[in-house]
């Protein structure tokens, strides 16, 4: 991909990283960005070869410093409707999808996390910050709330009167603190961010990618519903599995005391026979 483009894809060994790549502006979240990292999600989705995606920041300062102010700006000064249809609909569905991808998401905090950059954080099932890594949730400086779900997941990560302490002053944070708030699974030194995302994207790698995903889709769906619910949920993604190839080949893999093999268009193949 050339530079200019604002998310660089690179792909090996079954794992793709997404690079958001506008570092002269803290790869803050344009329009173009975001529409770009929702494309490459699309094309992830549909590959194969692709089993776990690394989402990291471009340039040593940020991840991404949130949404693009000067072009939302704009859009506020043309009407709230505009702003709400190109800002605020826009950043969710990319939350939205990230929270609820087919494949594991690791973000790889490698510097600011303000905003839209904290809320992608916060929507990802699995995230490793560099130790120079700093969170905020600004938008109150900004007069107004987050819009891109921080509003609703921090709160169900950390706890309601921790996240309103985060969002109803805007005060940053460090890694230490959104390793203990739940934001993030690990802080690594800066140097082993990237091999800490790969070895954790390796460890899933060894497993059944459609367990994987099924685990994905019952924790997401089922996090904010009741136990009950939530069981029946478990249930509709073991029943899916039940009948592959991948089921039988872990099972037979278990009982012959060997490694598991897993190949084919996996996620398409539920109740298919497939692996």
């Amino acid at each position: 991909m050339p530079d200019h483009d604002p998310v660089l894809f690179a792909s090996a060994g079954g794992i793709a990283t997404l690079t958001l790549n506008r570092p002269d502006k803290l790869n803050a979240l344009s329009y173009g960005l975001i529409d770009r990292l929702l494309t490459h999600l699309d094309a992830i989705e549909d590959d194969p070869a692709i089993r776990v995606v690394i989402l990291t920041g471009a340039g040593e300062r940020a991840f991404s410093a949130g949404g693009d102010i000067p072009e939302f700006s704009a859009s506020v000064a043309a009407s709230p409707e505009t702003a709400v249809r190109d800002f605020v609909r826009r950043g969710q569905r990319l939350t939205a999808r990230l929270e609820a991808f087919c494949k594991p998401v690791i973000a790889a905090v490698n510097g600011l996390a303000y905003g839209g950059g904290c809320e992608i954080t916060e929507a990802v099932p699995l995230a490793i910050a560099s130790e120079q890594a700093i969170f905020a949730k600004p938008e109150i400086n900004l007069g107004m709330p987050p819009t891109f779900g921080g509003t609703q997941r921090l709160p169900r990560l950390a706890g309601r009167k921790r996240a309103l302490e985060l969002l109803l002053t805007g005060d940053p944070f460090p890694a230490a603190r959104a390793l203990e708030l739940g934001l993030v699974n690990r802080v690594v030194a800066h140097s082993d961010l990237l091999p800490a995302a790969h070895e954790l994207a390796g460890r899933i790698m060894r497993h059944s990618p459609l367990a994987a995903a099924g685990i994905l889709t019952a924790v997401t769906r089922g996090i904010n519903v009741s136990i009950g619910e939530g069981l029946l949920i478990e249930s509709e993604q073991f029943a899916r599995i039940a009948p592959t190839a991948a089921l039988r080949e872990g099972l037979d893999a278990w009982m012959a005391r060997r490694a598991p093999h897993y190949a084919g268009s996996w996620w398409r193949s539920a109740g298919q026979g497939a692996a």
